[in-house]
Parts: structure tokens; sequence; C-alpha cells
């Protein structure tokens, strides 16, 4: 029988094969035979792109990958290659890559949404979403309601208006970890002809987005991917022809691509990403655990748990878990308190990233911006993002930081 510590690790496993292959120079191809090709796609730097003719720069402009296109802000062939593994990883048609997580969900949310338009946003989402849809979205005349990432679906279609142009969701939230029912939320917005975009940035490589429906899959490569902690990126990956020419038109408008050498970084680490995010996924869980028997801990939000709300549909819909899960201690607990055992950690980081080798911390308590309530705990909490250290080691530091509450 599967147990929990095995399906937390079995997704990120069986994607070995695909991240080995997929976008990196093919020695059988023809323009390889007689000279050989390196095992990764080589940095190509550049602005200006030279042609022969005009007839082979209208040809090239007219193709999607084989060339930069007419100009280097359209992509070189090292982002070109990470397109594909990104898209061949979510199992959808096409990518395209941008400069940050955010600027993928901003460059989305603007691709699928005009001036009178109206668009439903969980409650958990990430802050700077939150913060450019009741900015930057607002000041364009898109409306934005927030939902309950737990709402029931007779609720959700009650949210629906006839101007409802996008269902955004993300699965789990960020600090609080809802998983969210996305095949609910699917047959919501194609019945009212909505479209579904989900930031999939924790379920990578072990949520098939477009096997449940979603019409639009976001990104973070900052995080699993880069796996070191020295890079910035961000994808959109889209099911269909007509979407991807949608996204492509708009990201080239917005002038959103990566650097070649972030590229690079990026599918470097997606060659190891399964075997890092497997022993990190099982070490995290292996630490949840232990943390549901600390006395100082109130409750840990991690969908791998069986206790947890989301555990039922985490097991339904997802094949794996990440590294990354929140803590909330007693009430009796005070905010200094928890900042002073967080001071006192060692093998734990103080940074606002997650997904790297490394194994950080970060109190959430007072950093999160709700509009419903009952979504959030009195209590103080920290997020663990889990790297490759011993467990033993991290379990070590924790539990001596925990008894100087």
């Amino acid at each position: 029988m599967t147990t929990d510590e095995d399906r937390v690790a079995a997704g990120w496993d069986r994607l070995n094969s695909l991240l080995v292959h997929i976008g990196r120079p093919d020695p059988r191809d023809e323009r390889f035979r007689s000279i050989g090709t390196q095992v990764n796609t080589p940095v190509t730097r550049g602005s200006t792109i030279l042609f022969p003719n005009l007839d082979t720069m209208r040809k090239v402009g007219t193709e999607r990958y084989g060339h930069t296109a007419i100009y280097g802000a359209m992509g070189t062939p090292v982002q070109h290659d990470l397109e594909r593994l990104t898209a061949a990883i979510e199992k959808g048609r096409d990518t395209q890559i941008v400069s940050s997580g955010l600027a993928a969900c901003t460059t989305a949310l603007l691709t699928w949404t005009k001036a009178g338009d109206h668009c439903l946003i969980p409650d958990s989402c990430y802050g700077p979403t939150r913060r450019f849809a009741d900015s930057m979205l607002r000041r364009f005349n898109v409306e934005t309601t927030y939902y309950d990432p737990l709402i029931r679906e007779t609720d959700l279609r009650a949210l629906m208006r006839s101007n409802t142009q996008v269902i955004f969701a993300e699965s789990p939230g960020s600090h609080t970890f809802e998983i969210q029912d996305i095949p609910m939320l699917a047959r919501v917005a194609h019945a009212n002809g909505a479209r579904l975009l989900l930031d999939n940035t924790w379920g990578f490589g072990i949520f098939a987005p477009f096997d449940h429906g979603v019409d639009v899959s976001i990104q973070a490569l900052t995080k699993y991917p880069g796996g070191h902690s020295d890079t910035v990126l961000g994808a959109i990956t889209v099911a269909s022809e007509s979407e991807w020419h949608h996204l492509r038109d708009a990201a080239i408008q917005l002038g959103q691509l990566a650097g070649p050498d972030d590229c690079w970084l990026a599918l470097r680490g997606l060659r190891t990403m399964g075997v890092r995010l497997a022993r990190q996924a099982r070490t995290a869980l292996k630490i949840a655990k232990w943390l549901t028997s600390r006395p100082e801990v109130a409750r840990v939000l991690h969908p791998a748990l069986p206790d947890d709300p989301g555990h039922t549909l985490w097991k339904r819909d997802f094949s794996g878990a990440g590294p990354l899960f929140s803590v909330v201690l007693q009430p009796s607990c005070t905010r200094k308190a928890m900042e002073t055992m967080i001071d006192s950690l060692t093998r734990f980081g103080i940074g606002a990233s997650w997904g790297g080798f490394e194994s950080l911390v970060l109190p959430t308590t007072g950093g999160i911006v709700r509009s419903l309530p009952g979504g959030l705990s009195e209590s103080p909490a920290f997020r663990l993002s889990i790297g490759l250290d011993d467990p033993a080691d991290l379990i070590a530091d924790l539990e001596h930081g925990l008894s100087r509450l």
C-alpha cells in the first residue's frame, strides 16, 4: 500500500526521464551530425539578428522556434528550450517565459482582462498579486472580488457576473495552504464563459493543470526549477493554440522576456529538480509530522497530513507534495517570542523565497492581508521551506528553537 511518505516523492520521481531529455540539443539532428553538440543548450546573448535577405527575415518572423525570431527581445534559443521543457512538465501546448513569477501573474491577468471586466481572486492569494489587482487593475477599470479559497460551488456561482472574465486560483494558498477544488472552479468558469487561471507554483510537476480544466497555468520558475536561489524567472503556459497566440502577442507588447543567463540557470536546475524535490518533500513531511507532536504547536498547515482540511483534495488531484508548509503556534505564544525563536535557528536562513536547496524560515504573522473573516488564526505563525539538509539536523534546530518559547 502506498503511504503518504511515498506519495509526496512519487510525482517528482516520475518526472526524471522527461527532465533529462526535453529542451536540449539532439545529437541526431542533421545540424549536428557532422560536428556533434554540447549536452546543454549554449547561452546566446544578443539583441540584433542579421539575415542574408528579406525573405529569410520574413520567414523567421513567422516561426515559433528554430531561431531567436527577428529581434533578441522575442527570445533566445535557451529561452525557447526552457519554454519547451516547461510546457512538457505542465502538459500544455506552449509556454511564454517572463521576467519573474509576479510578472507571470500580472501578464496573465492583463492578457485576459480588459476595462469593464470583473475577476475573482482567492482571498489566500500571493500578496503582490492582490496588490496588483487592488491598484493597477483597479486603475484600468477591472473590478476584483475576493472569494473564500474553500468556497462551495453554489456560492461561487452566485459571485459570477455577466462581465466575469477570469477566475484566478492559487492552490495551495500562500502561507495558509488551502487546497482549492480546481475541477469545480473550472466547471463554474467555463459554464459562464470565463477562463480559469492558476498560480501552480507549489504544484509544478505534481499537479497537471490542464487535466483538471485549467486554461492558463502560471509559474514562478525562481522556486523549484532554479533550485539554487540565484535566478528570478516566471512562466505562463496554455493548452490551446488560440490562447497561445493571444498570450504571445500580449507578452511581446508588454516587452516580457528573460535574459539568456537566467534561462540557462533555470534549464540546468530543471535537470535535477525531480531528485531534489523528492528528497525535500520526504524531509518536509517528516518534519511536519514531528511538529504536530510538539506542545508549542497548535497546527501544521501541510496538505499531505491526514488531518489537514485539504488532504482529500490533495490525494485526489496531486501526485506529490512540495517542501513548503506553515506552522501555527499556540495562542499563548507571543509574536515577540516567536521572533526570538526564529532568530535562534542556525540551520534555517531567514528569507522570503522558497524551493531552493537551502532551508528557510519566514514569520507570516502580520504580513498577510485578507478581505474575508475566518481565514487566519490570531496565533503567531511561520513558514518553512525545507532544503537538502539532513532531517535530523533540521529537527534538532527546531527543537532547540521551540524550547526557547
